[in-house]
């Protein structure tokens, strides 16, 4: 996660949609009702070598950014990475370097409750000083708080204000969902923006969590997949976990949609246009599978 804001200008996303939206504005330039007539004249600009096919591409994203709400954008919040407020420095140092993200959401005793935001640059000073006893409340940057129902648009330009970073997500009863972050919305502008700490090829595909729950990246192979679970799944169609799954809803899955397949409810956690990236697998049986077979025609 990049954490500089750069100077606001045409070419970022934020510049882009108030310039949009000045434009819309204008009552000198064209009459719009609904984003489809907005992207027709963006069409109508691209051929006339006004903007080329990169720039309209962009701004019909960034227009969508207002039907766009952060649910859908967010990290859910069982991929987030946390630290709890009474939680010894001893475990979760470790934690911090292998993630390698900026910031942290510190956590109280209820598991909803949000104390605070701890920046991994707040923490350098002192554990190079070697000092392992400290009070992290003193540590603590305020949390952003926003519901699930806030719209992408609004949070960019929300950001953008207060020069924060990074959100947390919660629903209608005030319980955690997730966070989104400053890269999450811009990624739904220009696409995804790789780093130096996103996932690799051969990194781990299968990681195991609390109360029977799994992530499972969707390209773990079928084989990969029989071997952890002890699974005999026997499919000469498909290659990968993510197919399987795939073919289970019938559909390509957006993100949140659940199915049943086998003794799992399984959970789209990431999933773009062309392809789902990362499941979730909750044992139904709270065991996990044993001498099971599946075979799709």
């Amino acid at each position: 996660m990049n954490d500089k804001i750069e100077p606001d200008s045409g070419n970022s996303p934020s510049g882009l949609i108030s310039k949009l939206k000045k434009y819309l504005r204008n009552p000198f330039f064209i009459k719009t009702t609904t984003v489809a007539e907005v992207s027709e004249f963006l069409e109508d600009a691209r051929q006339s070598n006004v903007i080329d096919k990169e720039a309209q591409i962009m701004a019909n994203k960034a227009l969508r950014l207002g039907d766009t709400s952060v649910k859908e954008i967010m990290v859910p919040k069982v991929e987030m990475v946390t630290v709890g407020i009474d939680e010894p420095v001893s475990s979760y140092i470790d934690r911090v370097i292998q993630s390698g993200h900026s910031r942290y959401p510190v956590l109280g005793n209820n598991m909803d409750e949000v104390s605070g935001i701890l920046l991994a640059k707040d923490l350098l000073p002192i554990l190079s000083t070697g000092q392992t006893k400290f009070n992290i409340q003193d540590m603590l940057r305020e949390a952003k708080v926003i519901p699930e129902t806030k719209k992408a648009d609004s949070l960019l330009e929300e950001f953008k204000k207060d020069r924060s970073h990074l959100a947390i997500v919660v629903d209608e009863y005030g319980a955690i969902s997730g966070l989104v972050t400053i890269e999450d919305v811009i990624e739904e502008i220009i696409g995804e923006i790789e780093d130096e700490h996103d996932f690799e090829e051969d990194e781990t595909n299968i990681n195991t969590h609390d109360n029977d729950r799994y992530t499972v990246k969707a390209l773990a192979s079928i084989d990969e997949f029989n071997n952890y679970f002890g699974t005999a799944i026997n499919v000469d169609e498909y290659e990968t976990i993510g197919g399987l799954v795939i073919n289970a809803f019938g559909h390509l899955p957006k993100r949140g949609e659940t199915v049943n397949f086998m003794n799992f409810n399984v959970k789209v956690l990431r999933a773009d246009k062309r392809r789902v990236r990362l499941l979730l697998f909750t044992c139904i049986n709270l065991e996990k599978t044993t001498d099971s077979s599946t075979d799709l025609e």
